[in-house]
């Protein structure tokens, strides 16, 4: 027997009738069954987005995502129990350096039982045809297989912690650093050392305008603190505008740099809280950059004992009469020789602004640098840094800059 479409509205409709009938005292003195009291959902649904720093001499990276996985404990390996996995139907091929300015993309989202979370894994395709995982750099301008590790193709572990909340939607975002994520291993070959964190959803940060003149140049807008790189990005390659997003409340040092450019910095730079927006710069008075010839430091970087999991990256870094130290420009050691040139140093000295609310902002040449010094610094996960001071390329370019790390 097929039900009426109708039969629903019916039965309610002859339930409140009995309802009202009881409240009269017809039908006997039984009061009316309390209605069911619905159960208390212990579910909260987990949406997780993916975004980039710029990469450093690719024009494309890509990744092939296949699925995100979740889990409460921080120390679950990937046999453990506990995950819960966001599979993406169709494996999807992100070019992260589209994801630069605060974009986002969407991986997915999944329904989680509520309480706090530790462990994200993001799963990449095991890249087995080559066309997975894949890098063009700038010079080549051709598409190259990009060498996953087994331990990527196990999930990229990244820990810390994030609440779901029963009824509520709880969002992630992981921050994909491209630039320090992509390491040459020799003969043209190149492979992925995966450096990735978890970042806040809600958009803040520090916002302005780079001028038109600079634009087609490479140009890297960085937020810093005490040298280390907390978050970068490109302009719009039109309008130049750039976006810091995702900062947590603090001073930052924010860092412009592009080629046949001096270095533009501007100290001190406030965010307030999670969702207030810190503007140094207007379209109508953008920031400029002085033009400069360009060098270059080049070495070795020896790690005793040898690592088979972790890169070395070095850093040219300048410091300021202000007392903090910023990093001009980094590049990763080759993974077999461990060879690396930092490539496009500005030999003039750079320009510094500190912060006002009042713009345009002030900059003139920074005091006590002098131009096309650099201290140099070497550093690699489970080493000791090293760093070698006042490095000139003022004259010709630094070479046999080398260093031995060691735990």
């Amino acid at each position: 027997m097929h039900s009426s479409p109708n039969r629903p509205s019916l039965l309610l409709g002859g339930l409140l009738t009995a309802a009202a009938l009881g409240a009269c005292g017809g039908g006997g003195g039984d009061s009316a069954p309390a209605a069911p009291v619905a159960p208390v959902s212990t579910m909260g649904t987990l949406s997780v987005g993916l975004t980039d720093a710029p990469a450093c001499g690719f024009d494309a990276v890509n990744v092939t995502v296949t699925k995100v996985r979740v889990n409460k404990s921080a120390s679950a390996d990937e046999a453990d129990g506990g995950w819960t996995d966001i599979t993406l139907s169709n494996p999807k091929k992100v070019n992260l350096l589209n994801l630069t300015n605060g974009v986002l993309e969407t991986l997915g989202q999944t329904s989680l039982e509520a309480g706090q979370y530790n462990q994200l894994r993001l799963v990449l395709d095991a890249n087995a045809n080559g066309t997975a995982n894949t890098v063009v750099p700038s010079d080549t301008k051709v598409e190259r297989p990009l060498e996953t590790p087994s331990a990527v193709q196990s999930g990229i572990k990244l820990v810390g912690s994030f609440n779901v909340e029963a009824g509520q939607r709880a969002d992630v975002v992981i921050d994909f650093d491209a630039c320090k994520s992509v390491v040459t291993r020799g003969k043209g070959a190149y492979a992925l050392k995966p450096v990735v964190k978890m970042l806040p959803s809600a958009i803040n940060g520090i916002s302005g305008f780079v001028s038109p003149a600079v634009l087609g140049k490479n140009v890297t807008v960085s937020a810093q603190q005490n040298g280390t790189i907390v978050s970068a990005t490109t302009p719009n390659a039109t309008t130049g505008e750039f976006l810091l997003s995702r900062l947590a409340p603090g001073n930052y040092d924010v860092v412009i740099t592009a080629n046949d450019s001096g270095a533009a910095v501007v100290g001190a730079v406030p965010v307030a809280t999670t969702s207030s927006n810190t503007a140094l710069s207007t379209a109508a008075a953008p920031l400029m950059l002085a033009p400069s010839t360009m060098g270059s430091i080049a070495g070795m970087v020896t790690m005793t004992p040898p690592s088979t999991t972790e890169a070395a990256y070095v850093a040219a870094k300048q410091s300021f009469a202000a007392g903090q130290a910023v990093t001009i420009r980094y590049q990763g050691a080759d993974l077999a020789s461990g060879a690396y040139t930092i490539a496009n140093l500005p030999v003039a000295a750079p320009q510094y602004a500190t912060y006002s609310a009042t713009l345009p902002l002030a900059f003139a040449p920074a005091a006590n640098v002098t131009g096309g010094t650099y201290r140099v610094e070497a550093s690699a996960a489970g080493y000791t840094a090293k760093g070698v001071d006042a490095v000139s390329i003022a004259t010709a370019n630094a070479l046999g800059v080398n260093f031995t790390l060691t735990p």
